[in-house]
This record gives C-alpha cells, sequence and structure tokens, in this order.
C-alpha cells in the first residue's frame, strides 16, 4: 500500500494560525538554524546584514532586499536544511504563519516527485548568489561611503575638493548597500573626524588622504 502523499504547502498554511509581529522583529538571523519556515501574508521585510546593535529606527546596518508580496522568507535555507543567509527584520507589523521546518520538508519533498532534483539545484543557486552579495558587505559602510565620496568628488577653481549631493540620501544609501539612517551616522563621524566638511547639498573633503585611507586604497 503507498504512503499517502504529504499535504500541499497551501494546505499546511492553512492549519498554522496567522500570527502578528511587531515593526522592528527580528524574523530570521543571519547564520542560525531556524525551526521555522515563514510565510509572510502582509507587511514589509527587509533583508540584509544587522549591525551589532539592532536598534529601533536603524533596522538593518546593511541592506540588501525588501519582501513586500506574500510569500515564504529564505525559503531557499529551508530547502537546502542551511542556516539563514540573511537577517530579515519586520519594517512594518507584519502577518505571517510560522510552518515547522521538518513539516514544510516533508511536503516539499515527495519522494515522487520529478521537479525534486530541479528545485534542489536552483536553491543551491540562489544560496551561491546570496553568500556572494553578503560577502561583498565585508568592507564596512565607513570605507565605502568614503569609496563613494573619492569618486563623486570634484576640484573647483578655488582648489576646493568637494562633492555636490544630486541625489537624495535615501538613493545614495542605496547604491552603497545601507540603512539611509546607517549614511546619516557615517557623514556625522566623517564630520567629527574632520575628514568632510559642510552639509546640505555640498560635502567638502577635507582630508581626502585621509578618505583614501579610510577607504582601503
Amino acid at each position: 500500500m503507498l504512503a499517502p502523499l504529504p499535504p500541499t504547502l497551501a494546505t499546511l498554511l492553512a492549519t498554522y494560525p496567522s500570527e502578528t509581529r511587531s515593526e522592528g522583529s527580528r524574523l530570521l538571523t543571519r547564520g542560525q538554524m531556524s525551526a521555522q519556515v515563514l510565510y509572510l501574508e502582509s507587511g514589509r521585510v527587509v533583508l540584509g546584514v544587522a549591525g551589532s546593535a539592532n536598534t529601533h529606527g536603524e533596522l538593518l546596518e546593511h541592506q540588501l532586499g525588501a519582501q513586500l508580496e506574500s510569500g515564504w522568507l529564505d525559503a531557499t535555507a529551508a530547502v537546502l536544511n542551511l542556516p539563514a543567509a540573511m537577517d530579515a527584520v519586520a519594517e512594518t507589523p507584519v502577518q505571517l504563519r510560522a510552518v515547522p521546518l521538518p513539516v514544510f520538508r516533508d511536503a516539499l519533498f515527495d519522494a515522487r516527485a520529478p521537479l525534486g532534483s530541479v528545485l534542489l539545484d536552483v536553491a543551491h543557486a540562489h544560496r551561491q548568489q546570496t553568500e556572494l552579495a553578503v560577502s561583498r558587505l565585508a568592507k564596512d559602510a565607513e570605507a565605502r561611503c568614503a569609496e563613494w565620496l573619492l569618486r563623486h568628488a570634484q576640484n573647483s577653481e578655488q582648489g576646493v575638493c568637494s562633492v555636490q549631493l544630486q541625489q537624495r540620501k535615501r538613493l545614495i544609501a542605496a547604491q552603497l548597500g545601507i540603512a539611509p539612517e546607517t549614511l546619516s551616522r557615517v557623514l556625522r563621524n566623517l564630520r567629527e573626524r574632520s575628514l568632510i566638511s559642510g552639509s546640505g547639498r555640498t560635502l567638502n573633503l577635507v582630508d581626502p588622504p585621509g578618505l583614501r585611507s579610510l577607504a582601503g586604497g
């Protein structure tokens, strides 16, 4: 007699209650196994790398992406039975359902399903891309900010080296892979260390050699 087919994931979701998590809640922790697989029903979750202190107002030190639509959070880790590749934090209050990892995997991997090996191949490829993106964040926020300032610097006729901020800080932060709050903090630190001066749309590079040293150049 054939063993009964495992329940579909859609059926599974209906058997677990919907939960509410508050803004700022850590949903996944990079490098840690989770006993549950989370399905986001509504709300916004940011993905990336958290700093040493995850405080309200600065959800992630380095943001790699966000999830706004309903779907599984880091399903790749669940498919491969690996720790979370990124930190996940609720940017808004979220509604989600939590399915125990063994139950999720049993439902996903029916030994008779022909697409099982393809799913594993896709999951491995996605995991490699995610780990590469996370590894590129090894250069800290200050170093990347210093590098960006030097790359966009221009010398005036008076010999002043400065950067004109043509974009909003939120867009610049996105280019650097950090949160806008992190960019503001880094610029404040650079001013306090007398590496830059000015505010608003114009930043003067007071100590370009110091910035190059900070950037690792």
